[in-house]
């Protein structure tokens, strides 16, 4: 019936979570801690919304995908917010995330891509749709909380859509884009940036007292984000990820070339989260 196929292509909403399933008891704090600040980056689309929408000002298929992109992050950060309320009742995702405004912001009155091209900035944001979708699933894998188990694993299928969005508007650019090099480039830049102001903001933002008696030291956050997001991490999230870089940027995901740099990712990622564990932040 027609009915049966809209509600199987419907986006899920807020209402399709199972919240009466929630176990307090099943919480760990450090996967906790993360997902407070996850929930402050993902609600705060409606920047990159903006930014993007300068960038493909004349790109009417592009925007459309990015406001539809920008609407389903901005969900995604309520419902990580309302599981982290649950999980910690002292928790104020409004005040949190006010502090978090007030300590980071994007420029959202560029007109020019920061990647040098628009193909390069749709590279980037395949590259982020690749690292947040291997991030939820290995979240979803890592959690015995029935609830965030349920939200993480629409999220992650949410990011991975997101990723074809991006993916499928970079080949469809009525311009020159970057070469595979290029592309290359672009990727490994994006991935430079993961412990940049953003996350470290955000951990610092959820994560310690509202009254400000903790100053904000960036390295000493990102490490505490890194630390908290590394030991999450499974080796099939890792190639997961490694895949999609691969793919975003021209290269075969899973060749001979890309089969060998998984393998030496996957040893740095392991060696990272064991040195990270050892750490008292």
């Amino acid at each position: 019936p027609c009915s049966e196929v809209i509600e199987m292509s419907r986006h899920w909403t807020l209402d399709d979570i199972r919240w009466e399933d929630f176990d307090a008891s099943k919480v760990d704090p450090d996967i906790l801690k993360a997902v407070k600040a996850a929930a402050l980056v993902e609600f705060n689309a409606p920047d990159y919304v903006t930014y993007l929408c300068n960038v493909f000002s004349d790109c009417p298929d592009v925007k459309e995908a990015i406001y539809k992109w920008g609407t389903e992050e901005v969900q995604h950060g309520q419902a990580l917010a309302r599981w982290a309320e649950l999980a910690d009742p002292d928790f104020s995702f409004e005040e949190a995330f006010r502090r978090f405004r007030e300590n980071y912001s994007i420029p959202i009155d560029e007109v020019e891509s920061v990647r040098g091209s628009r193909g390069g900035e749709l590279i980037a944001r395949c590259v982020v749709e690749s690292g947040t979708s291997s991030y939820y699933s290995a979240i979803r894998d890592a959690t015995d909380e029935p609830v965030l188990k349920q939200i993480a694993s629409n999220v992650a299928a949410d990011e991975v859509r997101h990723y074809k969005l991006f993916y499928d508007q970079f080949h469809s650019l009525d311009e020159k884009v970057p070469s595979k090099l290029g592309r290359a480039r672009v990727a490994l830049g994006r991935v430079s940036e993961a412990d940049d102001d953003e996350l470290a903001s955000a951990f610092y933002a959820a994560n310690t007292p509202f009254d400000g008696s903790v100053a904000y030291d960036r390295k000493a956050y990102a490490k505490a984000y890194e630390k908290r997001a590394f030991a999450l991490y499974q080796r099939q999230h890792v190639e997961r990820l490694v895949s999609m870089v691969a793919k975003a940027t021209g290269i075969k995901p899973h060749g001979w070339l890309m089969r060998n740099l998984s393998k030496l990712v996957w040893a740095f990622w392991d060696r990272r989260a064991k040195q990270l564990a050892r750490v008292a932040i």
